[in-house]
């Protein structure tokens, strides 16, 4: 018949059977991972189970004494292995975990050996269990262990945000105490397992959780790159799609949208001439002094190798005074290999082209851009796209 603890040992094994359905259903965790969850959950039930078994059995003279003996062995090794299988969930390695993997070894086999040597455990003429003479050797083993695992965890939290860490050590802090309430307060308070399983069914959580959170940053991470030009810092061509899908579901552009398109003159004969690193600096340069010509009005994209366009918000008397500005900054600039730039600039205001899509929008821009580029070639005397 079921009493009490059994019933509770029983609850815990079947919260550590959905908790592994949960496990095997989650798809962010890899096979390798939860191969480590399961068997951390199949430890914690084995050695809930010999606790079990050895209370049932103690001072039962219909088992043989070498029976209780084995049991409490088990009961002994297992134990010291959940926490170790816990810590495990952790995927840390370091000098404490070699410790710690050195230690369970050590009681593995000091109580196998006192199996037959009696050190852990005495059986009486009543087949009753009792502590043996060197029951203070795995006292000493299990606090040692305890304590690596308290530094497991908190090295551990170093690995999350501050505000993150304490759901973690607080998980660290029930499974302790439940533990220690059940050597502490004695043989009546049988707490230790009940509180693994649900240890481990937060210790998941928080892993869940976890994970979760570190894959909504590294998808944003990837919007970062996707969207963001990795030679300039502008925006990409991929953001700039994106914009024009923005302006394209709206049923009318705002009045006071300007688009510039610009253009570097001369970038082929730089890197012709000068070499490609030198067109690089010469496309960054240009960047540097458009971002900072724009701040605070728009949003900079790089659309090709030597084209920018710039969303703003502005009228015809603000848009007419950027490109002097532009001009300005550019003739102030100086780079390392390259001595000066020289930018084509067009524009075209929304409320002066009403109907047109963005894109339209940004042609007539373009068209205005290249009335410029014409005069460059005429000043400059180069041939166009040299």
């Amino acid at each position: 018949m079921f009493d009490y603890y059994s019933s509770i040992i029983l609850i815990s094994w079947m919260s550590l059977g959905v908790l592994s359905i949960l496990v095997w259903e989650n798809n962010r965790i890899k096979k390798p991972d939860k191969k480590i969850f399961y068997i951390s959950y199949l430890l914690i039930a084995l050695s809930a189970l010999a606790e079990l078994i050895g209370l049932k059995v103690n001072g039962n003279e219909n088992v043989p004494a070498w029976v209780i003996l084995l049991v409490k062995a088990m009961d002994y090794i297992l134990t010291p292995l959940a926490g170790g299988a816990i810590v495990a969930q952790l995927r840390i390695r370091n000098k404490f975990s070699k410790v710690l993997k050195g230690i369970l070894c050590l009681n593995t086999v000091f109580q196998l050996v006192s199996l037959f040597t009696g050190w852990m455990t005495t059986i009486d003429a009543n087949h009753c269990y009792s502590h043996g003479p060197l029951y203070v050797f795995y006292m000493v083993e299990y606090f040692s262990i305890l304590v690596l695992v308290i530094i497991q965890f908190v090295l551990y939290g170093f690995k999350f945000s501050r505000h993150n860490r304490l759901s973690l050590y607080g998980v660290l802090v029930l499974v302790i105490s439940g533990i220690e309430m059940q050597e502490l307060l004695g043989s009546d308070h049988r707490t230790a397992y009940i509180t693994l399983a649900v240890g481990a069914i937060l210790l998941f959580i928080h892993y869940s959780e976890y994970s979760q959170l570190r894959s909504d940053q590294q998808i944003q991470e990837q919007s970062v790159l996707i969207t963001t030009d990795s030679l300039t810092g502008a925006k990409s061509r991929y953001a700039y799609s994106q914009k024009l899908n923005e302006y394209d579901a709206m049923s009318k552009l705002p009045d006071d949208l300007t688009i510039f398109l610009i253009d570097i003159d001369g970038l082929k004969r730089t890197n012709d001439t000068l070499g490609h690193d030198a067109g690089d600096e010469l496309i960054r340069g240009a960047a540097e002094c458009i971002e900072k010509t724009f701040e605070g009005f728009g949003s900079v994209y790089r659309i090709g190798g030597d084209e920018f366009i710039v969303f703003a918000g502005m009228d015809r008397t603000q848009a007419e005074t950027m490109i002097p500005k532009l001009n300005e900054r550019t003739a102030a600039w100086k780079g390392r290999e390259v001595k000066k730039i020289s930018l084509s600039s067009g524009f075209a205001i929304a409320s002066e082209f009403p109907g047109l899509s963005c894109e339209q929008l940004a042609s007539k821009a373009d068209e205005e851009m290249y009335k410029a580029k014409e005069e460059y070639y005429k000043i400059s005397g180069y041939k166009r796209r040299v």
